[in-house]
This record gives C-alpha cells, structure tokens and sequence, in this order.
C-alpha cells in the first residue's frame, strides 16, 4: 500500500497584506500530480487545510476543488487542525464522501476508520483531529488547577484517547495514525501559532504503539521524523508561511509504502511551487547592491539606516516584492538621560523624540508642524 501524506496547507494566509491565493492553488495542484505519479492507495491530510476558522469562499473553494481533485486519484482521509473549523467541516463530510473523501472532524468513537484501496489491501486509521483544552478537560478542572498542571492533564487524557483509538489495530491490516498535535522535542517551522504548540498541548512520540506501521502528523510546519516505536513524521507545511521559516528545509510531502506484514519505508517527493520568503538586513548601500539578485522571492527587508521621510518607499523602489520594511537604525554611545518635558511646547518635545533615536531629518519636523497645526 502507497500512502501520501501532506497537511497544514493555510489555504487563505496571506502575507503583508499581499494574496498568496496562486501559489496554494499551484501546490495544491503539484501534490495532486505528486499522488498521481506515485500511484497512490491512500492521502492522509493531517489538518489545519485553512488560516482560519471562517475561510473565505475563494479560500473554500480552492481546497474543496483540491479535496475532491484528490478523491478522483484515491481515497482520502481528513482531520482538521487547530485553525480549522471543526463543526463547518462536518457539515460538508457528508458531501465529500459521496467523492471519496473521508473527513473525520471529531472523536466520536473508540474504532480506527477501516478503508480497503481498489487493490484489496485494508486500512485501519486512528484519526485525531486537533483537541482544544475546553474540549479535553473539563471545565471544574480547568478553573480548580494551576496553569502548570492543566499540561498533565492534557497529557493523560490524550494518551487515553490514543490507547482506545489504537487498540483496534492488528496484523490484517496497515494500521495507520492520523493526528494533528504537538510531539515532545519537535522542532518549529515557522508560522504556528505559538500557544498552542508548547507545555499545554503536547505528548510523548512514544504513545503511540509500535504495531503502527506510520504516524501522519500536522500542527508543525518542520517536516520531520520523531523518535517513537514506530514511524512518526511530520510532513511539514508545503509553502514557506512565515519570515520565521528560513528556508533551509524543502518542502515536501511524504510517499510511505507497507504492507500488512512490512515495515514502512518513507520517501520525500519534493515541493517547488511556493515562493521563497527571504530576509535582506543591511545598509542601504548594500542592499542597492542584490536588487538584480532577488527574482520574484517575497521579501523581508531590514534597513540599518537612520530614520528618514521616504526611506521606506526607496527601499520598495529597490525592491518591487518587499512585503514587510523595517527600519533598524545602529544605536550610537550610551543612552542620554531623559531630559524633562513637562514644560515644553509639542514640536520641542517632537525634537527630543527624534535626537533621542539619531534622526536628523528636516522634511520630517516640517510634516510634523504641519499636522499640528491642521489638528491645533
């Protein structure tokens, strides 16, 4: 049984204010050409299909159209994740499974899901979609603890969760894990949602057993392999999402091939369609010197320069697909002491707020005069 694994698409995230709507649409695309070359008996996507719980419609339709592009090649199973709107998703299973699609929004009871592949072969998945704590710890408890223990109990109960969900798994079938969660010791790709990826929200890759021939995991946008008894991977966002991702890991989605009575065996089929997110930091001088140097990579751009009217728009001129523009001028000597204010008229106490950060820039005191005496 061939097996592809992919996840935590961001359908509708943006990036400075700039639609990334093509570049999910191409990817979305390439993993479904992906499946089809490798001949795929089953996709697991492994949550967080949307930015946000209420999508919107071009952001609906084009992981609908992905889904049911994906449902035509093979079967497939769905969990959503910690962006995703659970209840929305279950509304639409219904429709979705008509076409092969499989969404399991929540853990509603103790048996793997049993899929056969058109070649014969069993499935059994153990599907666990993301897990809020008002959703995995009652509320007397919540209100009864310290912080520090709401972690334990998350823990506990997940681990209960996992143990009932697996306990159907045997040596008839590919038994198969699909969750959306955080893994103790997993590295952070950029772009997740910080609260719910630490302390609170994570479990040990050893709860899952090791008749498991594979583990799809979403939630972390690092593809990555986590030490367990048996497979545990995560398949990694298919698009840089933030500045934080640096890029220096590809992106990917997973091909895993076993059988009843074989291990898995993984393979990495790289991603190419996104674009590159990049940092530039420098003196204006040298960031004049890469403007023919940056192709169509969305840009982050951190000029160490003195603050100035138009600098941004000059380091724009430089750079047509700088999304984000930072000024971060070099601090010189020791911090003067603040002088006192009380007594001084608006543009004086403008002036000291500029001397205070080494801005000498005259056009700016003229703004300045200017808006106050519109305003006064």
């Amino acid at each position: 049984m061939r097996i592809l694994h992919t996840g935590d698409w961001h359908v509708g995230k943006g990036i400075g204010g700039i639609s990334r709507t093509d570049e999910h649409q191409a990817v979305l695309q390439e993993i479904a050409t992906a499946a089809e070359e490798q001949a795929v008996d089953l996709i697991l996507v492994a949550g967080d299909l949307f930015d946000t719980a209420s999508p919107s419609p071009e952001a609906e339709r084009i992981v609908y159209r992905a889904l049911l592009d994906l449902g035509r090649l093979a079967p497939v199973v769905v969990v959503p994740g910690n962006h995703d709107n659970e209840r929305r998703l279950d509304a639409v299973a219904p429709l979705f499974e008509s076409a092969g699609v499989r969404i399991r929004a929540f853990v509603n009871n103790a048996a793997p899901l049993e899929i056969t592949t058109s070649s014969g072969e069993q499935a059994r998945i153990a599907t666990i979609p993301w897990l809020s704590q008002r959703h995995i710890v009652k509320a007397d408890q919540l209100m009864g603890l310290q912080a520090a223990e709401h972690g334990g109990i998350y823990r506990d109960r997940l681990y209960r969760i996992v143990e009932a969900l697996t306990a159907g798994f045997d040596q008839s079938a590919v038994n198969l894990v699909l969750a959306h969660l955080t893994i103790v010791g997993a590295l952070h790709g950029g772009g997740e949602r910080t609260a719910q990826t630490i302390f609170d929200y994570t479990i040990d890759a050893g709860a899952f057993p090791d008749d498991a021939h594979y583990v799809a995991l979403g939630h972390l946008h690092r593809a990555q392999r986590m030490p367990g008894l048996c497979p545990v991977h995560y398949c990694g966002s298919p698009l840089q999402l933030d500045f934080s991702d640096d890029g220096s890991e590809a992106k990917q989605v997973l091909v895993i091939e076993a059988s009843e009575s074989t291990p898995a065996t993984v393979t990495e089929v790289p991603l190419s369609s996104g674009r590159r997110l990049r940092t530039l930091e420098g003196t204006l001088e040298w960031l004049e010197s890469l403007r023919d140097n940056t192709g169509g990579d969305l840009l982050r751009v951190i000029v160490k320069e003195k603050i100035r009217v138009g600098l941004a728009d000059e380091v724009r001129a430089l750079f047509p697909h700088a999304v984000k523009v930072l000024v971060r001028p070099e601090l010189q000597g020791e911090t003067a002491a603040r002088p006192q204010r009380s007594h001084n008229a608006p543009h004086e106490l403008f002036g000291q707020y500029l001397s205070e950060r080494d801005v000498d820039d005259p056009e700016l005191v003229r703004l300045f005069g200017s808006l106050y005496e519109e305003c006064a």
